[in-house]
């Protein structure tokens, strides 16, 4: 089964790099966002397996993303949040609004392949 995902970052650049290199790990991207409120829509839209998430987006933070995704919508997906922000606090917040794993800018590609493959196995 193909595993559907959903991209929400505000740089061009990084969501063709996760695209590109999920899609090579044969994952389905079924939608892209620049902002937080497409990518809320999106995600109600879809309900994909996986969301990857920026921290700091131009009209709301990722992790009120996660929260409103996780607990006032009641959807399943996984959430990786993928940030240039790498404070504990930041992280522990995250975390504690749903957001199953972190990782922090810049990484490898090999980073992101091992953080989803560990959410599904």
């Amino acid at each position: 089964m193909q595993r559907k995902v959903v991209i929400i970052d505000d740089s061009a650049f990084m969501r063709e790099f996760i695209e590109e290199t999920l899609e090579d790990e044969g994952y389905e991207i079924v939608g892209m966002a620049a902002d937080g409120d497409s990518g809320i829509e999106l995600a109600l839209e879809h309900e994909p397996d996986l969301i990857t998430l920026d921290n700091v987006l131009p009209d709301m933070l990722g992790m009120d993303i996660a929260r409103i995704l996780k607990k006032e919508e009641c959807i399943r997906s996984k959430i990786i949040m993928i940030s240039a922000l790498g404070q504990d606090d930041v992280i522990a917040e995250c975390k504690a609004n749903g957001v199953e794993d972190y990782i922090v800018k810049p990484f490898e590609e090999e980073d992101l392949i091992e953080k989803v493959a560990n959410l599904f196995n």
